[in-house]
């Protein structure tokens, strides 16, 4: 990551809310380049500002925060944080299904806020390698599943973190000449991990 601070649009109608969560967000050096109360708002103000990460409330007026999110992420614009006051299973399947990177229940914590952001841009950084390898969707969507479930076996054989593991396939498919399905798929058949295979 550079060492630009990384810039944030807010869509929250309750104005209270937006307060807040722009707070907690300067004080933890983000920041926030806009903040919008409804989700056709959000999806105008993500095309236009090009931000780092958008945060958005699931319940918005005009257009709401999982259809916002479905066209942003869609677009490949940013990362896409759901808030909720609900923590239901189906909408947090739905969220995840409108192609958002993570979630948080309100009322939520800094505590909360920082790592969510931290998971949802390292997932959309990956979900793009993976994108930019892969041009066919149904080939992209088992690219993904195959990384996702080396990534899971490396974590738990070799002790290491999500990130890690998926520099590692990255790193290791580049210098190997391969593609990262392709070095995943040895993963979870072979065993290949980060100690195997030599790396630069």
């Amino acid at each position: 990551m550079s060492n630009e601070p990384t810039r944030v649009l807010i869509a929250e109608d309750e104005a209270l809310i937006r307060l807040d969560l722009k707070e907690m967000l300067e004080e933890e050096g983000y920041v926030v380049v806009g903040e919008v109360g409804d989700g056709q708002a959000a999806v105008d103000q993500a095309r236009e500002l090009r931000p780092d990460l958008v945060v958005l409330d699931v319940q918005m007026p005009v257009l709401d925060g999982l259809s916002a999110a479905e066209q942003i992420a869609a677009s490949r614009i940013a990362p896409v944080i759901v808030l909720t006051a609900f923590s239901q299973r189906e909408l947090v399947e739905r969220a995840r299904d409108a192609g958002a990177m993570a979630y948080l229940v309100k009322p939520f914590s800094k505590a909360d806020l920082v790592p969510a952001i931290e998971v949802a841009r390292a997932r959309f950084v990956e979900m793009t390698a993976l994108d930019a390898e892969v041009g066919d969707l149904k080939e992209r969507l088992e690219a993904r599943k195959v990384v996702e479930q080396a990534k899971g076996k490396l974590m738990a054989d070799r002790g290491i973190s999500e990130a890690e593991a998926f520099r590692w396939i990255q790193r290791t498919a580049m210098n190997e000449r391969t593609s990262m399905k392709a070095l995943a798929q040895l993963v979870l058949t072979d065993g290949v991990g980060p100690a195997e295979t030599p790396t630069a």
